[in-house]
């Protein structure tokens, strides 16, 4: 992954990614999980604060050895089990059917493919499982979308692989996802070109 993006990375992400804004998302996109639960992307565990009592077990997919090591205190502080399980989500390292729901937060914009991504969340899910998400992506506005297009050479380079203009419903539907709620907003304290969110929950199609 190189340097950068092994070390530097992962601590300026710990602290961008942990905002009163950040929090507040992730406590309305955590709601509701239950049970097994395998999350992709896990970062340095900004999730695990706001998981509910009954997710049983985190199953967590994360590519960066570094932020994992700064997960280490947040792991040891909450009451859920982790276990890692891999850290390519475009390959899971789990049964087809074995998660009761799948978590996934700002993390669809670096995966190679991200679509591969969502094949595997949909194989492993049980049925009635749900994807609860949150992923920047294509702005709404086309001359947002255009500064986005201009800008995604430089924001790969900086920020470990990230594309700016994901069209995240249709990856999932092109993952085999049907979107059951779905909502779309510009962020606060950011540029456009990085903050046109979609927040929501999917099934299997």
């Amino acid at each position: 992954m190189g340097w950068y993006c092994e070390h530097v990375l992962p601590r300026l992400l710990d602290h961008a990614m942990d905002t009163e804004q950040t929090r507040a998302i992730r406590a309305r996109v955590t709601r509701g999980l239950a049970g097994e639960v395998v999350e992709v992307g896990f970062g340095t565990g900004h999730n695990l604060t706001q998981l509910p009592s009954v997710v049983t077990r985190l199953l967590v997919v994360e590519p960066s050895q570094s932020s994992m090591r700064r997960a280490d205190s947040r792991i040891a502080a909450t009451a859920v089990p982790v276990e890692v399980v891999g850290s390519d989500a475009q390959r899971l390292a789990l049964p087809d059917a074995s998660v009761d729901a799948a978590l996934c937060t700002w993390s669809l914009c670096t995966i190679p493919d991200p679509v591969a991504a969502v094949r595997e969340v949909r194989r492993v899910l049980r049925p009635e499982g749900q994807l609860h998400f949150v992923e920047h992506g294509v702005a709404p506005d086309e001359k947002v979308r255009r500064r986005q297009a201009r800008m995604n050479p430089l924001q790969r380079r900086l920020a470990g692989g990230c594309t700016l203009d994901l069209d995240i419903p249709a990856l999932l539907r092109l993952g085999g996802m049907t979107i059951t709620q779905l909502q779309t907003y510009y962020g606060d304290g950011a540029p456009k070109v990085l903050a046109a969110m979609y927040e929501g929950r999917a099934v299997a199609a």
